[in-house]
């Protein structure tokens, strides 16, 4: 139990590094609703569901239960748990398994290429409903909007490659990589690295980022195997093989781990997160004209007269304050393209990466103006909150976390569909 303990207390303390967050009375929707489609939460990068973390909820923190808030207010709402260090290709195929019920498939191709598990994990579905035409609202995290947009790809345009690959190994292909899906109404990126984060030139500048992740992994694998620490957190990182088989020696399990491919591996939620990462993403995952986009951005920083950096605002939570948010706010390469629209930040990301995906992307991003439009990104605006504070993680007492989540929903569930 003591070794389970001690791998939450780090994985803490990796998610504040990467994340890569209102109470009152009843509030009852005042608008009239042109929807009813059930909402889905989607957490980011080293995320959680529902029973893990024992019991402190992603979606709400120390502030309470963002999806108990919104069932109390007549707003269907579900959680998912996909893989918190996973690749966004493996996260949108387990999202879609845990929705309409199935195994998750990784895809064929996909898994040749990449050298893990076709398949994993068994779920009975929590809307299968969506596969006879049902309708869904995504509200998703940081990563999770890179997840939820590449969801959205899949479901409607499939995968050319896996289906080359099936017909052309006669294998079976998951209804994901077919096409043809329009289930999703609208997704709602919040505080979402769309252009990537230079967090993760941070790590690389330091160069300690493959002895981190390695490290993080091995614990993961074990983890995977004490007992209780599922009850803790759970890393979903089955399709590598990071579990040890019965009856294999710790020998042999440890020695199968090390030759994992997935140390080199760009299919890791990190090379997705990375600025080179996102525009590669970006470049083929675009925007869909049947589905509504809304982006809120966060900033937790001011900007110096004399040096033109950003720091940190008080309030921010400190282990961001100390670690992350000078880099962030000091960091320019000039070979990237990262100058000083990148400095604003939320102690996480970078505030200019969350409206929209643009490097790489043909997607529009405009201004909210009143209404919603389907096709484009519409910008949420700016919200003086970091990147904990704005799924309650971390507490900030002039945000009315309660308000502007049952706000957004309503506004969800006026939505045409």
């Amino acid at each position: 139990m003591m070794k389970g303990c001690r791998v939450m207390v780090v994985l803490l303390g990796l998610w504040f590094v990467f994340g890569l967050s209102v109470p009152g009375g009843r509030t009852e929707a005042a608008s009239p609703r042109a929807n009813d489609a059930p909402i889905v939460l989607l957490h980011g990068f080293t995320g959680w569901g529902r029973e893990e973390m024992l019991g402190f909820k992603y979606w709400g923190g120390v502030r309470g239960d963002i999806e108990q808030w919104l069932n109390d207010n007549g707003y269907r709402t579900y959680t998912l748990a996909v893989g918190p260090l996973s690749s966004n290709w493996d996260r949108a195929c387990e999202a879609y398994a845990q929705l309409v019920g199935g195994t998750v498939d990784y895809g064929a191709a996909h898994a040749a290429k990449h050298g893990h598990a076709r398949f994993g994990r068994t779920y009975p579905g929590l809307l299968p409903e969506l596969k006879r035409g049902g309708r869904v609202h995504i509200i998703v995290h940081s990563q999770g909007g890179q997840t939820a947009r590449m969801l959205v790809s899949l479901l409607e345009n499939g995968s050319q490659e896996e289906r080359e690959y099936a017909k052309e190994h006669n294998v079976s292909l998951s209804p994901l990589f077919e096409g043809g899906h329009r289930f999703v109404l609208s997704v709602t990126t919040i505080a979402t690295p769309h252009d990537g984060t230079t967090l993760v030139n941070m790590v690389d500048f330091t160069d300690r980022f493959f002895d981190l992740q390695k490290a993080v992994l091995e614990a993961a694998a074990v983890a995977s195997n004490a007992p209780y620490t599922s009850e803790i957190y759970d890393f979903k990182l089955d399709q590598w093989g990071l579990r040890r088989e019965p009856g294999e020696s710790f020998d042999h399990y440890f020695e199968r781990l090390k030759r994992s491919p997935v140390w080199t591996s760009t299919d890791t939620a990190r090379y997705d997160l990375s600025v080179s990462g996102a525009e590669k993403l970006n470049q083929w995952v675009q925007a869909s004209p049947n589905t509504y986009y809304l982006s809120f951005s966060t900033e937790r920083t001011y900007r110096g007269a004399l040096t033109g950096n950003h720091y940190p605002e008080l309030g921010m939570n400190a282990f961001s304050a100390v670690v992350c948010a000078p880099f962030l706010g000091s960091y320019r390469n000039p070979t990237l393209g990262i100058d000083d629209r990148w400095l604003e930040n939320d102690g996480i990301v970078n505030t200019v990466s969350m409206n929209g995906p643009k490097r790489g992307s043909s997607d529009r991003i405009v201004p909210y103006d009143g209404t919603l439009k389907k096709g484009v990104w519409n910008d949420m605006g700016t919200y003086n909150v970091d990147h904990l504070e704005i799924i309650g993680v971390d507490p900030n007492p002039s945000f009315d976390i309660r308000a502007f989540y049952l706000r957004l929903a309503e506004q969800l569930a006026s939505l045409q569909p």
